[in-house]
């Protein structure tokens, strides 16, 4: 007896459906940004308020006391980030001029003999332009002011934004388990057992990563800020931090603390045994993260080649802007697992099956 596949038109529907809320979120993207992002910080504070409400707390109150939370450990990073990275710049601008004077001493002559390339640095006109801008810095912003007038509705456009995240995380997070039993009702029945399944296994690989991830960044910031402190780094904490926070951007964020931290060990020690210590540092950091924090943490990576990574990073910015590199890899980690779900079912369908693989007897 013979019997043939009939079941592959609902998942076509599903596709069709798939692609039509994806064309919808590319032509609302100008405004989905701060409802994106809410939503992922209500998805992430949402075990820590179900942990308060089993508390006997109400669920708007313990919203409330998460994002006072939040806002504190925010404010809290600025009155500590703000100040340092002030700071270090104004550090950095008074040696800037002794920095000019080695590169005319040292490495132009070393590029003259070995390039042929000559290059003019003025270190009086240096010091004069660093003396300027130290005693007149509030004259910068006199002259940044009237360029603010072309860019006034983008300036305005993010403050709006920044002020929604807030109100969109508050109603979502304090809604919650509303939003996923109303989602649920519009699951067909004949699909819900599996819909449910796929559902459980993105928020596994979600919540695993998230959350994952906001551990290993805590602790590479503070790895590398001691490590380079170690090593006699100057601006080993602004430069740690940095790079720590940049780890969720896989390769870029390394390459980002390694250059700067680079360019910092030249024109700190002026020697390649200085650099070495600091390259050191950044090696162990990768065998640190890759070998033992983050499997310890996230567990498997979310399964991406590091060119998928790089191209979800690059649409993710193109797409939302800055929130858009943020939620560039979550994002990519749900879609991972509907694509895999997409590949088994097209790889039993009569569509990718030769005809004489459709019968059976």
């Amino acid at each position: 007896m013979t019997t043939k596949r009939s079941d592959d038109q609902p998942y076509l529907w599903w596709l069709a459906l798939g692609v039509a809320i994806l064309y919808l979120v590319y032509l609302l993207k100008p405004i989905l940004t701060p409802f994106l992002f809410g939503a992922i910080l209500a998805y992430i504070c949402d075990p820590v308020v179900n942990r308060l409400e089993r508390l006997k707390l109400p669920r708007t109150l313990g919203v409330i006391l998460v994002m006072l939370l939040l806002l504190g450990t925010f404010t809290l990073l600025l009155l500590i980030l703000v100040p340092l990275f002030q700071s270090q710049a104004v550090l950095f601008l008074e040696r800037l001029p002794g920095y000019v004077e080695w590169f005319h001493g040292q490495v132009e002559p070393w590029l003259k003999s070995r390039f042929d390339v000559e290059l003019q640095l003025d270190s009086a006109h240096v010091k004069e332009a660093i003396s300027a801008h130290l005693k007149n810095a509030g004259g910068t912003a006199a002259t940044f002011l009237p360029s603010l007038k072309t860019g006034g509705l983008a300036i305005l456009g993010f403050f709006i934004n920044l002020v929604l995240v807030p109100v969109v995380l508050f109603y979502v997070l304090r809604d919650w388990g509303v939003i996923l039993a109303r989602i649920d009702e519009l699951v067909p029945r004949r699909w819900h057992t599996q819909v449910a399944a796929v559902a459980r296994e993105i928020d596994g690989v979600l919540s695993g990563f998230l959350r994952g991830e906001i551990w290993v960044m805590l602790l590479m910031s503070a790895y590398y800020a001691v490590a380079l402190w170690f090593a006699g780094l100057e601006f080993a904490l602004p430069i740690g931090i940095v790079t720590g926070i940049l780890v969720f951007l896989p390769y870029v964020g390394v390459m980002v603390g390694l250059t700067l931290a680079s360019l910092a060990a030249l024109l700190q020690f002026q020697s390649l045994s200085g650099m070495v210590w600091v390259w050191a540092v950044f090696g162990g950091g990768q065998v640190l993260e890759g070998m033992v924090i983050t499997p310890w943490l996230v567990g498997e990576r979310i399964g991406l080649h590091p060119v998928a990574v790089i191209f979800a990073v690059l649409a993710g910015g193109q797409l939302f802007g800055f929130f858009g590199v943020l939620l560039a890899l979550p994002a990519s980690a749900a879609l991972l697992v509907g694509l895999r779900l997409l590949r088994k079912r097209y790889l039993e369908s009569n569509l990718y099956r030769s005809p004489g693989e459709e019968n059976d007897s």
